[in-house]
């Protein structure tokens, strides 16, 4: 029996598992890659995070899109994948929502012309599960627009004095914010 043919085959495979396997390693693009953001304000870590997706052409908010502001619509997860997630060293207060220091999950209301920033004590959960009996409150987010339009969805902390700092999102032609400060 002719035992080239069977072991090309197995040659032929590894290669090309070899070949996806260092593609996957190195140079694959994920639509909605991991990403973090973190602040030390006052001596204390707000971190956030959450799943970057891409503007990629579509349409993201209003009618039709993949964010809609039909008030029928349940709140946005605030990122992609999972939820988009909360941790901060020290308690805060966000827009007068006592947040005391802990781990939560963000949502936002994408609703009218101001969208609301939920806290939800729920941890670990995929991004398409809320429970708003879980909400520990709502504040509305200061809006503005970027100089140009925001391809992938980023969210910054930084330190604006203090014991003061700034959460703001932007993505698309959206940028929402809030302010904060840490006891």
């Amino acid at each position: 029996m002719n035992r080239s043919i069977p072991i090309c085959a197995v040659l032929i495979a590894l290669t090309a598992c070899l070949a996806y396997s260092q593609a996957m390693g190195s140079g694959t693009v994920v639509a909605s890659p991991p990403e973090q953001a973190s602040v030390n304000v006052a001596g204390k870590t707000i971190s956030l995070k959450y799943s970057a997706p891409s503007v990629r052409g579509r349409q993201i908010f209003g009618e039709g899109g993949v964010v809609s502001k039909d008030p029928t619509y349940p709140v946005w997860r605030a990122g992609a994948n999972a939820a988009t997630a909360l941790h901060t060293d020290g308690d805060l207060t966000i827009k007068g929502l006592a947040v005391p220091k802990g781990d939560y999950t963000i949502y936002v209301l994408v609703k009218g012309a101001t969208w609301q920033l939920i806290i939800n004590k729920q941890t670990g959960q995929s991004g398409m599960v809320y429970e708003q009996a879980q909400d520990l409150g709502r504040v509305p987010m200061d809006m503005g627009k970027p100089p140009s339009r925001v391809e992938k969805l980023k969210y910054a902390l930084s330190a604006t004095g203090a014991n003061a700092g700034k959460l703001q999102l932007e993505w698309d032609n959206f940028v929402a914010s809030v302010p904060f400060t840490v006891k």
